[in-house]
């Protein structure tokens, strides 16, 4: 049975850790979930070679692969250096062409050095970039699920969203895009999953849909 198993590789969003994936339960017949965590980068570390060290933490062939937000983005360049079964990017972008007007403004400016990353110890700050809210009623759902708060990460990931240079969709991805998405807006367009009423934190709120459909979308061949 264990040569059978599917085995599924899950990476959270920027500075989430991943809890994110708790509600995500698939058939144990059949899939074995496996929880990617974020790694604090070595100095000037460039994605690829981020991307390369990643891959070191998966234990098996021919895996799943998915990743949320700026974990889409990484599981994208993760899959440039591996064989997958199926890559799914969820919440995220399908290349630099889709990042909104504010990141490539930034991208011109080089603004995104100038955040004030210092303030990872609010967890306003962490929410509203990770998640595109701010802190409401919600404070202890981002206390839990938001837990990466080293300024090298953070300053290291801003940059590494802002100045990703993957020009054109992987054609072998799926991608899964909420309609309600405030972080990425324009990532419904093209060849998507749309889920409606999905925001940017959907594996969190529409975990029932993942559940539902995941297990069809990987055994899917076409």
């Amino acid at each position: 049975m264990s040569q059978n198993m599917i085995h599924v590789y899950l990476m959270p969003g920027m500075a989430a850790n991943p809890t994110i994936f708790e509600h995500i339960q698939l058939p144990k017949a059949q899939f074995e979930i496996h929880w990617l965590e974020w790694m604090i980068p070595n100095k000037k570390e460039s994605l690829a070679s981020y991307a390369k060290r990643m891959i070191a933490n998966i234990k098996h062939e021919n895996v799943v692969l998915l990743g949320v937000s700026f974990g889409g983005i990484l599981v994208q360049e993760m899959s440039k250096h591996m064989h997958l079964r199926k890559l799914f990017v969820v919440s995220s972008v399908k290349s630099k062409h889709e990042l909104p007007k504010r990141m490539r403004i930034m991208k011109f400016t080089k603004a995104y050095k100038l955040l004030p990353t210092q303030l990872v110890g609010s967890i306003d700050f962490l929410a509203k970039y990770a998640f595109g809210e701010t802190v409401t009623k919600r404070v202890e759902l981002y206390k839990k699920y938001l837990s990466v708060s080293d300024k090298r990460y953070l300053d290291w990931a801003i940059e590494n969203v802002i100045e990703w240079d993957q020009e054109q969709p992987n054609p072998k991805a799926v991608y899964i895009h909420g309609d309600k998405d405030a972080i990425f807006p324009h990532s419904c367009q093209g060849d998507c999953i749309v889920v409606k009423g999905g925001t940017h934190i959907m594996v969190i709120n529409k975990y029932k849909w993942f559940n539902e459909n995941l297990p069809k979308l990987i055994l899917d061949e076409s």
